[in-house]
């Protein structure tokens, strides 16, 4: 049998029950303005934690999304970041190359370098051109900044490149002054230095000062004239009435260069040059001279137009001074107004 407390229990949950039916009753049934003032009521009520809760969660969930699009954009600009200096250098070369083409009225073959070379293989270049592409051994190979050295083996797909700094190199050359020839070839203290190069056979009687830019001369057929060799820094020895052999910086670093240019065959078949002749730097010389003499006489026309009209003006000065003046008037007499 059931108890008092029980019956009572059952009694109060049968009232909670018909109240909330009859609440839901008036809530279905009551107009809409009623249900949203009193939803309101609630929410900023009995409700408000839990309204607070929601939106301190909706406020979390935006801010990881922000992190993790925040974090990416990050790490995608750190990695251009870090891509930047070799596209910017990557850029530089590339333009660097254009120019050159402009400077070339030849036959050419642009390539790419497929092996770096490292300490211990500073000798030879792998380029992603073959005999594919019309190129064959013995064909020299530059880089903007001047001579790289020539093909020393083509295969279909790929060539290889013999760099000045192979013991075998050999590039007849002449100076930019045009007072001392030679042939240009590495040093014998070792690659790499600062004397990587040498410039020897230079007669003793031809002295050649710091600083002078070392050329191909077009002998041999391999390398045509003008290409720039390098720099004279000094003397490495000499031999007493017979020669000199001078230290020569290298122009161009094989080390360096992701792009080169090889000039082939039909090049030399031409008789064309990749880099200036002696005549057109002749032709260049005499046109510099013209426009120097030209601006000399113009200016020299200016001071002789000054000088004679100041020559004028002296004259016109002088004959005024000479001229007699005439007598001022006499001041008249003074009124005597006492009288």
């Amino acid at each position: 049998m059931a108890s008092a407390s029980d019956r009572s229990y059952t009694r109060r949950d049968t009232v909670l029950f018909v109240a909330c039916l009859g609440l839901s009753l008036v809530a279905l049934f009551s107009p809409a303005s009623w249900g949203a003032n009193i939803a309101d009521a609630l929410r900023g009520t009995v409700l408000a934690p839990l309204v607070w809760l929601q939106a301190r969660a909706e406020e979390g969930r935006t801010s990881r999304a922000r992190l993790r699009a925040i974090t990416v954009q990050r790490d995608s600009t750190a990695f251009v970041a870090q891509g930047m200096p070799a596209l910017l250098a990557e850029n530089e070369r590339l333009r660097q190359l254009l120019n050159l083409r402009r400077r070339i009225s030849t036959s050419y073959v642009a390539a790419e370098v497929l092996h770096q070379p490292g300490a211990t293989d500073p000798r030879t270049l792998l380029l992603d051109v073959g005999r594919n592409d019309l190129v064959s051994p013995f064909e020299p190979v530059v880089a903007p900044e001047g001579l790289i050295g020539m093909v020393l083996r083509a295969d279909p797909r790929s060539s290889v490149v013999m760099t000045w700094a192979h013991p075998e190199f050999r590039v007849s050359a002449y100076t930019a002054t045009g007072n001392a020839s030679g042939v240009v070839a590495p040093s014998l203290s070792g690659v790499g230095g600062d004397g990587a190069l040498e410039f020897r056979g230079v007669p003793y009687r031809d002295s050649v000062v710091p600083g002078t830019l070392v050329l191909s001369s077009g002998l041999g057929g391999v390398y045509p004239k003008g290409i720039p060799v390098g720099t004279v820094t000094g003397v490495v020895r000499e031999q007493a009435g017979w020669e000199r052999v001078y230290r020569v910086v290298p122009a161009a670093n094989p080390g360096a260069v992701s792009h080169v240019l090889i000039l082939v065959s039909s090049a030399k078949a031409n008789m064309e040059r990749a880099f200036p002749s002696d005549s057109a730097l002749e032709a260049e010389r005499l046109d510099s001279i013209a426009r120097i003499r030209a601006a000399d006489s113009v200016a020299a026309a200016k001071v002789r137009r000054a000088d004679s009209l100041a020559a004028v003006r002296v004259r016109r000065d002088s004959i005024a001074a000479a001229r007699p003046r005439p007598p001022a008037p006499a001041a008249p007499a003074p009124v005597d107004t006492t009288r």
